[in-house]
């Protein structure tokens, strides 16, 4: 994951961000997302012909992202979805949720960063290849201090009637930013995860970087 690339801005209503010019974008509404990853996709293939092989691997990946994205009301979602030689791509993605502050369990928490650390839980791994979290605060430049979860957890998957989980690399962000139209407090979470645990400490940098990108709009 040492491949260099540029950047650009992604700007939404109420914040900005910046991302590798590498991933992906793509409108994640039910009536339009299946004709825009399939067109994203066919593009992308015509670029770099290599990732040809890995069509229908890629088109599964975005739309589960997409779909996941919508569900939890994201802004915005990015994807990463590279190539580096081996059977399948590596994959990872990045959302940006306007909320009330709550947990990925659905946990309503305060806007205050301080206060927010104070509520979520660090879990320990018991033994190799079990989950586990640890809670921070972190530095956001040009915006302050921000309650942060980073770790190896394991999300729920709605859908079916069935409950399912996936077991990601997880790294959630919870920024304070200007407060709503009737003055209630909100929080931007940013959200990255990836499926490739043997991967985690670089995602880890890779979340971290994007993140600090923040800005308010």
């Amino acid at each position: 994951m040492s491949r260099r690339t540029e950047t650009e801005t992604v700007e939404r209503g109420g914040f900005r961000i910046s991302v590798p010019d590498t991933w992906w974008e793509f409108d994640v509404r039910p009536e339009s997302r299946d004709d825009s990853i399939r067109r994203m996709v066919s593009e992308r293939i015509r670029a770099r012909p290599e990732m040809a092989e890995h069509r229908d691997v890629l088109t599964s990946f975005l739309r589960k992202s997409a779909r996941d994205a919508y569900d939890s009301g994201a802004v915005y979602c990015g994807c990463m979805a590279e190539s580096f030689g081996g059977d399948t791509p590596i994959t990872a993605s990045v959302t940006v949720s306007l909320v009330g502050a709550r947990t990925v369990e659905g946990t309503i928490l305060p806007t205050d960063p301080a206060a927010i650390v104070s509520q979520l839980k660090e879990r320990t791994a018991k033994r190799e290849g079990d989950t586990w979290r640890k809670v921070s605060t972190v530095e956001i430049p040009e915006v302050g201090l921000a309650a942060r979860t980073h770790g190896i957890e394991d999300i729920e998957i709605p859908g079916d009637g069935l409950k399912r989980s996936v077991r990601v690399v997880l790294m959630q962000t919870f920024i304070p930013v200007p407060d709503d139209e009737h003055g209630e407090g909100r929080v931007a979470l940013v959200a990255g995860s990836s499926q490739v645990l043997d991967l985690a400490d670089s995602f880890f940098d890779v979340f971290d970087a994007v993140t600090s990108t923040f800005r308010p709009a």
